[in-house]
């Protein structure tokens, strides 16, 4: 095992620890978001309004295909972190073996799916006529790859579960740049328009699932499944498939929730989806930090459940969430100010009222980081805990509250009521996460252990 990149989670100072674990994760988020970003920014920049609006319109399909592969691929490394923290490396590979056929097989069923209600999807979410083309030959193209950003997201999530997170950082760097040359490649000189940005995110993402692979098998061979690994275990694919779809189907119920918010951003045409967009990719990136703090948190708390240390994970909780709490404080600040000139950079344009809304929405959102940041927290402990349930109900909460809002309160608040949309649900999902995790039986042991260190 690479001692120098694998950061200890189970013993010593929690701070330091965290922070070296979560920085990697932060500038691994970072070039993720620049993938789309990328897109968003050569697409309005060299086809125009109409082709960045297509792109738009399919930002929620697209987080919902991604953040399912990307919550599959941490779910299971869950359970092998948890291994990992009891330093069982034979039962570590026979994990990695089944994810790998539980990963080919979801890959094949979400490319199924996405070829026969991909373009009816896009019709139910009243994409505007003139770039329904453009969005469906975009998306199409995400789909249709699907099995490459499965195959990324399950090494990464191997690679994090045992505490390195530096290396799928080098390789999603190298890949983020690949895809800003391909983007500017493909629209520039060969002129392929907008599906080629799609392309341009595939090819990227599969060089960084070849990269994790090589460097799995060089650096730490030790966790790559032989074919006597390869065997049937009833409890042990019901526990990878369980944990991957719980934090898989988490994603996608908050996607399909944002899938029909968009829905009703895209009644107000092609200027305030494009607000829209300028705006979420900004918010996208302003969250990052916190992100990445609550995914620390996600094995932390699994690597410290293996190791039987209860009483250290509720250090890590209270540890964590002041440090992502002040971030939200920090950047709820700075996006009140700095709104208007991020949203016209953007979105490459000086229309007044594309600025406006574009900055409310950041404006209000903002306000409620702080909550958000708890939220984060509280749920990814949970996951990190085992718990498959509980953090599913709070996205039926999110799910729930965005169709009462479509329903309900935006077609009588307008434009506000999407703004005011996703703020208000999170402090609904909040308070029952924080009741769900501070109620479970290994917190309250761990604070009671720390409570016996203190008196004694």
């Amino acid at each position: 095992m690479n001692k120098k990149r694998t950061v200890d989670l189970i013993h010593g100072p929690i701070l330091p620890s965290l922070l070296s674990f979560a920085f990697p994760i932060l500038l691994s988020n970072i070039f993720q978001q620049l993938y789309n970003t990328a897109d968003v920014l050569i697409v309005g920049r060299f086809l125009g309004q109409d082709s960045l609006a297509a792109v738009g319109a399919t930002t929620a399909i697209f987080d919902l295909i991604i953040g399912f592969t990307l919550g599959v691929g941490n779910g299971m490394g869950i359970v092998i972190a948890r291994y990992y923290g009891a330093r069982n490396f034979t039962k570590i590979k026979e994990a990695v073996a089944a994810t790998w056929i539980l990963g080919a097989l979801l890959s094949i069923v979400v490319m199924l799916l996405g070829f026969l209600g991909l373009y009816p999807l896009l019709q139910y979410l009243d994409t505007p006529a003139e770039i329904l083309p453009q969005s469906y030959q975009y998306i199409s193209m995400i789909v249709t790859c699907v099995g490459v950003s499965f195959a990324y997201n399950l090494f990464a999530g191997l690679l994090r579960s045992i505490g390195d997170s530096l290396a799928a950082l080098g390789f999603l760097i190298f890949s983020a740049l690949v895809n800003v040359a391909l983007d500017l490649y493909f629209i520039t000189q060969l002129q392929l328009g907008v599906q080629s940005a799609g392309l341009a995110t595939i090819i990227s993402q599969g060089l960084s699932a070849v990269l994790c692979f090589y460097y799995i098998r060089k650096s730490v061979p030790e966790l790559l499944p032989q074919l006597k690994h390869f065997k049937w275990d009833k409890a042990l694919y019901a526990d990878l498939l369980e944990q991957g779809l719980a934090m898989g189907l988490m994603s996608s119920i908050v996607s399909i929730g944002s899938v029909i918010l968009q829905s009703s951003v895209n009644t107000f045409g092609a200027v305030i989806i494009s607000a829209q967009t300028a705006a979420r990719r900004i918010m996208a990136f302003a969250l990052l930090p916190m992100t990445a703090i609550s995914a620390s948190m996600t094995t932390f708390a699994s690597q410290n459940l293996g190791a039987k240390r209860p009483d250290r994970i509720v250090q890590g909780l209270r540890i964590g969430s002041r440090l992502s709490m002040s971030w939200a404080v920090l950047v709820c600040i700075f996006l009140f100010f700095a709104s208007p000139a991020l949203v016209s950079f953007l979105a490459s344009s000086t229309d007044g009222y594309l600025i406006e809304n574009g900055s409310l929405y950041l404006q209000i959102s903002s306000a409620f980081y702080p909550i958000l940041s708890l939220l984060l927290i509280y749920r990814n402990c949970l996951q990190g805990l085992g718990q498959k349930v509980l953090p599913l109900v709070s996205s039926f909460i999110e799910l729930i509250g965005k169709i009462a809002f479509v329903v309900l309160i935006i077609p009588w608040a307008g434009y506000k009521g999407v703004i005011l949309c996703e703020p208000l649900i999170w402090v609904a999902m909040t308070i029952q996460l924080y009741f769900s995790l501070f109620r479970h039986p290994l917190i309250k042991e761990g604070k009671e252990i720390l409570a016996t260190k203190v008196i004694s």
